[in-house]
């Protein structure tokens, strides 16, 4: 099956790298319009209802480090090499290298103007990471390594120049902003900083503070935020808190750790199933249905959980 889901997204992101949608159809299509459907109320009136995604046209540049990584990721796991794999890869890095220091629409596909969202600065290191380590493990592979160090180097000093407020100790949603974002907890997840750095402590610790809801976590901040150019608040994001789960494990506090996971393992429906979103104040899952970002988060978590580290 592993083999399988690389090779439809190798199939799916072949082309020109300025064309890499962060969706495609279950069959790699590409065209995915957004409409409306003004006849629906929608479940509990939560108009407007929409089909398709506007998200498609959107330039979100932490998907170049996701797919790089979860290509590292089948490398590393022993999937057998595939050559154009890898030739994929360099393309999508060298479009990377041009265009990381671009604003974007970011991981939550904000509806608002582009900015620096450090989020996908930090993927855009990993990319630069994951390339590293694949010529280092592999010196018969073409690749300039030292080039893509570089890149490497000069990603992380910017994020940690312009993404985090020393004030506050924590890092931002984006460049220059007072907002938090929960994407950043997972910055020791991927690497970018060890889970002991006192950066990467005082963002957990910030996040939980301020973007924390009844135990759980938002997205970011809503309140007097335009970011997203959506109006009104939303619930805690279930995949969040599985995120925070995992940087508590990870910054020693696994009894608080484990705590959280047994609350969100309670939120789950009578058939195991987590939606987007867990309204804490009406005790109820709110948004799309199931969710596999929810689920994905929850299988994370169970195997940071068990690790002996």
């Amino acid at each position: 099956e592993a083999r399988a889901w690389r090779e439809w997204l190798l199939r799916a992101v072949a082309g020109d790298p300025a064309d890499l949608q962060i969706m495609y159809g279950i069959a790699g299509e590409r065209r995915i319009p957004e409409s409306e459907l003004p006849w629906l109320r929608g479940y509990a009136s939560s108009a407007p209802v929409r089909v398709g995604n506007a998200a498609v046209d959107q330039l979100q540049l932490d998907v170049y480090g996701e797919v790089i990584d979860s290509l590292h990721l089948a490398r590393s796991a022993g999937l057998p090499a595939e050559r154009h794999a890898w030739r994929i890869q360099l393309a999508l890095l060298d479009f990377l290298e041009r265009n990381w220091q671009r604003p974007d629409e970011g991981l939550w596909e904000v509806r608002g103007p582009r900015r620096h969202f450090v989020h996908s600065k930090v993927m855009a290191w990993v990319a630069a990471d994951r390339a590293v380590r694949t010529l280092e493990s592999d010196p018969s592979l073409d690749g300039e390594v030292e080039r893509w160090r570089a890149m490497r180097d000069e990603v992380h000093r910017d994020v940690c120049d312009r993404g985090y407020d020393p004030v506050r100790g924590t890092f931002t949603q984006y460049y220059g902003s007072e907002e938090l974002d929960a994407a950043t907890l997972l910055i020791p997840r991927v690497g970018f900083l060890p889970p002991d750095d006192p950066r990467v402590i005082g963002t957990v610790d910030a996040v939980r503070a301020e973007l924390g809801s009844s135990g759980l976590v938002r997205r970011y901040s809503t309140a007097g935020s335009t970011v997203d150019g959506l109006p009104g608040d939303e619930g805690a994001f279930l995949a969040c808190s599985f995120w925070l789960t995992d940087a508590l494990h990870m910054t020693g506090r696994r009894e608080e750790a484990r705590a959280l996971f047994e609350r969100l393992l309670a939120v789950r429906n009578d058939v195991g199933l987590l939606a987007e979103e867990y309204d804490p104040l009406a005790g109820r899952q709110l948004g799309n249905f199931p969710q596999a970002f929810s689920h994905v988060g929850l299988v994370n978590s169970a195997l940071t959980l068990a690790s002996p580290d």
